[in-house]
């Protein structure tokens, strides 16, 4: 990777990977897009920012040739639990973005990668030990856009020779942005909640388990996908990965251990609750070990010892101790 094209840049995902990869690849050589553009964000101040729209396919096409684009990191998307809301727009949203970016490095062959997810499961697939290949029948439209773009991602490599690379996110645990309207969100919530009220109100159930992984491990993987040997890879759309499956009571007990008062409390979602259900307990991520080394560095104990830490540096704190 030389010159790298971000889309989504001031999302979840995109806020700690842009950062990351102007450390790693420099300043000059990253380029952020995302459809606004706030005045104080690191990820605008701190290096080249455009606009995009990514349903407009020569405004994209326009940026990869200015630049010189040799990488495109495809991540603007609406997240499940807005997309189940708004079906309709995140079809036009996920999808035809996703041909656009597809298109546009077909065009100028670059090396592409977008997320899939854990959401590209349905009630039908096993629960538990998902395996990397298996019957995948999702009932959200978020689901059904994201086993379409893994689709997507093989015919384009298959058809076109567009290296295309992706894995299937578990919910993701992030300090710098705010929750985006997805299932796993409660995980991100409770930290917030455990500092400023030592209480939470899970909108998940007791005893729904669900895969997660901390941010920085998120990064670095995929850093690590697009620096792997294409010829090591054999299940590129889309990898299993996850660093942990737990429950909202597990990460209460994660967080009892430092504020051993702190109180869980649940007012379930149906919604949600129903998308979470649909999910995998816990998946199998043997194949990206295997063909290309993954092996995330944070379980639960830890991430919940960082995440406070990080977050009373933020001034997350008004509760009395």
């Amino acid at each position: 990777m030389k010159k790298i094209l971000i889309t989504g840049a001031l999302g979840q995902i995109g806020s700690e990977l842009t950062t990351k990869l102007r450390e790693v690849y420099g300043t000059e050589n990253v380029i952020a897009t995302d459809i606004r553009q706030p005045e104080d964000s690191k990820v605008v101040n701190d290096g080249i920012f455009e606009i995009l729209d990514v349903t407009d396919a020569e405004r994209m096409k326009e940026l990869v040739e200015t630049y010189a684009i040799d990488t495109f990191i495809h991540l603007a998307a609406l997240l499940s639990a807005v997309a189940e809301a708004k079906p309709q727009l995140a079809w036009t949203l996920n999808m035809g973005g996703l041909v656009n970016a597809l298109e546009v490095s077909r065009e100028f062959n670059l090396k592409f990668f977008t997320p899939s997810s854990i959401g590209a499961f349905g009630p039908q697939t096993p629960k538990n030990q998902t395996p990397q290949v298996t019957i995948q029948r999702p009932t959200t439209m978020y689901g059904v856009t994201k086993v379409s773009g893994e689709l997507l991602g093989d015919y384009y490599y298959q058809k076109f020779g567009v290296d295309t690379r992706s894995v299937r996110f578990p919910g993701l645990v992030s300090y710098e942005t705010l929750p985006g309207g997805g299932t796993t969100d409660y995980a991100v919530d409770i930290y917030y909640e455990a500092l400023k009220n030592n209480a939470y109100t899970s909108f998940i159930g007791e005893g729904t388990y669900m895969d997660m992984m901390y941010m920085p491990d998120a990064v670095e993987l995929i850093i690590q996908l697009m620096e792997a040997p294409s010829e090591q890879l054999i299940n590129r759309n889309a990898y299993n990965v996850s660093a942990m499956s737990i429950a909202p009571e597990d990460v209460a007990a994660a967080i009892q251990k430092h504020q051993p008062d702190f109180k869980l409390s649940y007012d379930v979602d149906p919604v949600r609750q129903g998308i979470a259900e649909s999910w995998p307990n816990a998946i199998d991520t043997s194949a990206a070990q295997e063909e290309w080394g993954f092996s995330p560095q944070y379980d639960l104990a830890r991430m919940t010892e960082d995440m406070l830490k990080q977050l009373k540096n933020k001034g997350i704190l008004s509760y009395s101790h």
